[in-house]
C-alpha cells in the first residue's frame, strides 16, 4: 500500500529570501506516528502547515513530489487544500484558544466542518457533535457544545479543537504543539487520545520540541535543523543511541533527576559552581497565608520559608494556587488573611508606601517578558530602568548585567520584539538581577523555551544563584525542571500545600496521591527504549 504522505525535496522559501525548509524528504504509512522535533525556526511547523496548505500567501512551495492520502497536491488551488483539509487531514495546533472562533460556541465549530464537508442532515448534526465532544472524552459534551471557548479550561479547549480536526474522520492527523504550556496530567490525557487515534487507524504527525513527549507515542523521529532533516528513524534507536551532534545536543539539554548539578547546556556533563545555602538566613516567608476570591480558596493555609542561596520549587496544575502565591509574595496582591515578611520587614498589610524601599529586594522573572516590557524601550532602557545609576556609570553597568547573561554592548540599542524567545528571557533576567535582589520570583520562566534554550537560561540562573547568593521561589508544572533545580518543593492542589519537603524525597518516594499522580503523568525519554 502507499504511503499516506509521500514527500520529495520539499522546498520553501520566504521573502528575503528566507529558506525555511532545504529540500527534504520523507513519508508517513498508514496507522504510523512520525514526529518532527527541532528549535524554533528549524521549519518543523512550516513543514506540517505545508502539508494542508498553509505555509502562508507569501511562502514559494517547490517539491519534486507532495502526495497525501493519494492526491497530488502539484498546482492545487486554493479551493482543492479546502477540499482536502478536513476529510484528509486534520489540524490541531498549539493555542486552542486562538485557533477556535471566539464568536462560535464548540457545537457551532465542530458542525462548521461537519456542513463543509456534508456529513450527515442538519437533523442528526447536534448529535454527531455530542457523540465527537464524547469521542475525545470531553465531560458533559451537550453542555460543553453550548459553551463559548473562553469558557472552557485549557485541557477542554484543545479536547475541543481535536473534536473539530476529526470531524471528518481523516486519516491523517497533524498536531503542532498540541500539548505544550499544559498542566503533566492533562498532557498525558491529550496523549493517550492522540494514541486511541492511532490505535483506531489514523496516522499521526506529531510537531513537538519536547522529546519526552515524542518518546511516548512516536514510531519515528526526524530531527530538523534550519531546515533540513540531520537525522531520522526509529523512535526507539534514535533517542537512546543518537548519532548526529545535534540530536546529542537535544537530548542531554533534557532536565532530569540525573541531571542535578549538572549543566544541561553541553554534551558532555559538567558540574555547575557550588551554591552556599544558608539555613539561619531567612530571605522570604510566610505563614498561614488565605486568598478567597468569594467562595473560592485560590490559595489555603500556605506556609513557607525560604534561605539565603536556596531555590524552593512549587509545582501543581492550573488552578492549584501557584501563581496567586507567587503574587502574594511579590506584594501585588494582599492576601485575605496570614502574613508574608521579606527578611525582617512586613510584606503583608502594610501600605506600598512602606514596601517601595524594599522592592529592590525581590524581582520577578515572568513567563512571557514580551508582555511585561514597556513595547517603547530599548534593551539598554529596560535593564537600566530598575538601577540606582545615571549617565555612563549606568550604561557600564547595563553591559555588565548583559554580558552576565550572555549578551553584549551590540545589543543595547535593540527592541525585545525582534529578539528570539530566548533572548528576551535574558534581558527579563539581566533587568531582574540588576538591582541585586535577595530573591527571585521565576513564574515558569521557561515553559514556552526549546529545550535547547530552556537549558541555557537553567544554567545562567544556577550561575548567577551561585555567583550572588540569590534564593529563587520557582513556579513550574514541569517536574523535570523542579527536579533538576530545587532544593525543596512544595506541591500544590487546589489552594493547599499536600506535599513539602527535599525535591528528591519527595519525587523518588511521594506520601501523597496528588504527587504520585503528577509523577505518574510526567513523560520520560525511557519510553521510547523500552
Amino acid at each position: 500500500m502507499a504511503p499516506l504522505v509521500s514527500v520529495e525535496n520539499l522546498r520553501v522559501t520566504f521573502p528575503g529570501p528566507i529558506e525555511a525548509v532545504r529540500g527534504i524528504s520523507f513519508e508517513v504509512e498508514r496507522g504510523e506516528c512520525v514526529a518532527i522535533v527541532g528549535e524554533s525556526g528549524s521549519g518543523k511547523s512550516v513543514t506540517a502547515r505545508t502539508l494542508v496548505g498553509l505555509a502562508g500567501d507569501s511562502a514559494t512551495v517547490r517539491a519534486d513530489r507532495l502526495v497525501v492520502d493519494g492526491r497530488d497536491t502539484a498546482g492545487f488551488t486554493d479551493r482543492d487544500w479546502r477540499r482536502l483539509r478536513g476529510r484528509a487531514t486534520g489540524l490541531v495546533l498549539q493555542d486552542a484558544l486562538v485557533s477556535l472562533d471566539p464568536l462560535n460556541t464548540v457545537g457551532q465549530e465542530i458542525g462548521e466542518v461537519l456542513r463543509t464537508h456534508r456529513i450527515g442532515t442538519a437533523a442528526d448534526r447536534a448529535s454527531r457533535v455530542t457523540a465527537l465532544l464524547s469521542s475525545v472524552h470531553v465531560p458533559e459534551p451537550a453542555l460543553r457544545a453550548r459553551q463559548y471557548p473562553h469558557q472552557l479550561s485549557g485541557g477542554l479547549r484543545q479536547r475541543a479543537l481535536i473534536a473539530s480536526a476529526i470531524a471528518a474522520d481523516p486519516p491523517l492527523l497533524i498536531a503542532d504543539e498540541p500539548t505544550t504550556a499544559l498542566d503533566v496530567t492533562v498532557q498525558a490525557q491529550l496523549l493517550r487520545l492522540l494514541a486511541e487515534r492511532r490505535a483506531a487507524g489514523s496516522a499521526l504527525l506529531l510537531v513537538s520540541h519536547d522529546l519526552a513527549v515524542v518518546a511516548g507515542i512516536a514510531d519515528r523521529v526526524l530531527v530538523m535543523r534550519a531546515g533540513e532533516i540531520v537525522e531520522q528513524g526509529p523512535a526507539a534507536t534514535l533517542l537512546s543511541a543518537p548519532s548526529h551532534p545535534y540530536t546529542r545536543l537535544l537530548l542531554a539539554a533534557v532536565p532530569t533527576a540525573a541531571s542535578r548539578g549538572q549543566r544541561l547546556s553541553v554534551v558532555e556533563r559538567t558540574p555547575l559552581p557550588p551554591r552556599a545555602v544558608s539555613p539561619e538566613r531567612i530571605v522570604l516567608s510566610a505563614t498561614g497565608v488565605h486568598k478567597h476570591y468569594g467562595a473560592r480558596h485560590a490559595v489555603n493555609d500556605v506556609s513557607f520559608a525560604l534561605a539565603r542561596g536556596e531555590t524552593l520549587g512549587v509545582v501543581g496544575e492550573s488552578g492549584s494556587g501557584k501563581t496567586t502565591l507567587a503574587r502574594i509574595a511579590l506584594g501585588l496582591v494582599e492576601p485575605s488573611s496570614g502574613t508574608v515578611r521579606l527578611g525582617d520587614v512586613p510584606w503583608t498589610g502594610v501600605p506600598e508606601r512602606r514596601r517601595r524601599p524594599h522592592r529592590r529586594r525581590l524581582q520577578v522573572v515572568s513567563q512571557d517578558p514580551l508582555s511585561s516590557f514597556d513595547p517603547r524601550y530599548t534593551v539598554e532602557q529596560l535593564v537600566g530602568e530598575p538601577l540606582l545609576l545615571r549617565g555612563r556609570a549606568r550604561r557600564d553597568r547595563v553591559v555588565e548585567l548583559l554580558e552576565r547573561v550572555g549578551l553584549g554592548a551590540a545589543d543595547l540599542r535593540r527592541h525585545p520584539r525582534r529578539m528570539s524567545g530566548g533572548q528576551r528571557q535574558r534581558v527579563a533576567i539581566a533587568r531582574a538581577v540588576g538591582p541585586r535582589p535577595d530573591v527571585l520570583v521565576c513564574d515558569e520562566p521557561v515553559s514556552a523555551l526549546d529545550v535547547s534554550i530552556q537549558a541555557q537560561v537553567l544554567d545562567l540562573l544556577a550561575d548567577l544563584q551561585a555567583a550572588d547568593g540569590t534564593a529563587l521561589l520557582f513556579i513550574s508544572h514541569d517536574l523535570g525542571v523542579v527536579h533538576h533545580l530545587a532544593d525543596r518543593v512544595l506541591v500544590m492542589h487546589e489552594g493547599r500545600v499536600v506535599e513539602e519537603g527535599p525535591v528528591t524525597s519527595v519525587f523518588t518516594d511521594p506520601a501523597h496521591g496528588y504527587t504520585r499522580e503528577l509523577l505518574a503523568a510526567l513523560p520520560t525519554l525511557e519510553a521510547a527504549r523500552s
